[in-house]
């Protein structure tokens, strides 16, 4: 049985979007994280306000100051989730320059020293039927898979709440996109609190899924708050993913708005929780 240590965990950046990249590096380095999901959004970096020649120098300008620091990128989480990007909209032009956009993502990953990109469906119109969303949705993955493949990027794709998606907020939903792309670069990353809105746990993942296709978990208390703060079984759940001998990146996403004010204080809280069950490597 393989344990997790605190080696394994990363942070997400949009919880720090109210500050620079210097400052999100500055905290990370003191909470002793080491393991960076990059967001890509503003002010930390937005590929529409660069051209490619452009965002790959400034890209490689970044991952050399996060390396210096001893420090990597492990997943770049393009944002992708709502305006102007959508892989489930009527319009086609909105599905083309969003499947074109995480194309480009895809570079953008490998320009920073990571071959795994995130992925979630957004929402369907809900005033159109789900079957309808859903079919433009699955195109436009299997789509997306083929490019990484070629490009040898693996897409995570999450679950959502149902605030945030009619599509894929739940195990049925992941399967059904996951049997209809089958792509080998296509894996799952669960999110722990949208798990549990659906009332959901991990063994029913695995049960369904298999050790195989589990590639990344979103971590937090319920609410994605801070860890130890509300009522998830968080122990439990990294005694499961021990059980099933995870290996990969165990995701920090505090990222409710109430922490964007103080997104270091909410971190450091969080690893000081985790250090009472989780050794540092």
């Amino acid at each position: 049985m393989r344990k997790i240590t605190l080696n394994d965990f990363a942070v997400m950046t949009p919880s720090y979007q109210q500050y620079s990249f210097d400052y999100t590096l500055n905290s990370l380095a003191e909470i002793g994280i080491k393991n960076i999901d990059f967001w890509g959004g503003t002010p930390h970096f937005c590929h529409l306000d660069y051209s490619d020649n452009e965002a790959k120098t400034f890209l490689k300008e970044l991952r050399k100051k996060v390396e210096d620091r001893g420090m990597k990128f492990v997943i770049y989480t393009p944002e992708t989730l709502a305006y102007p990007f959508s892989i489930a909209d009527p319009n086609p032009k909105t599905v083309r320059r969003t499947i074109d956009f995480f194309r480009t993502s895809m570079d953008d990953a490998l320009t920073l020293g990571t071959d795994r990109l995130f992925i979630n469906t957004g929402t369907g119109l809900r005033d159109l039927p789900v079957e309808q969303s859903m079919n433009i949705c699955i195109d436009s993955i299997k789509k997306i898979c083929e490019d990484a493949k070629s490009k040898g990027i693996t897409m995570m794709l999450e679950q959502l709440q149902p605030y945030e998606s009619n599509l894929c907020t739940d195990i049925k939903g992941i399967k059904k996109i996951m049997d209809a792309v089958n792509s080998p670069n296509l894996k799952i990353c669960i999110d722990l609190v949208a798990m549990d809105v659906a009332n959901e746990n991990l063994e029913m993942y695995y049960d369904t899924f298999g050790e195989d296709k589990i590639g990344f978990i979103h971590f937090s208390d319920a609410h994605h708050e801070i860890c130890g703060t509300g009522n998830l079984p968080l122990k439990e759940y990294i005694e499961t993913l021990e059980k099933h001998n995870y290996d990969s990146i165990v995701d920090l996403e505090i990222n409710d708005s109430i922490y964007w004010f103080d997104p270091h204080d909410a971190h450091k809280k969080t690893i000081d929780y985790l250090k009472t069950f989780i050794p540092e490597n």
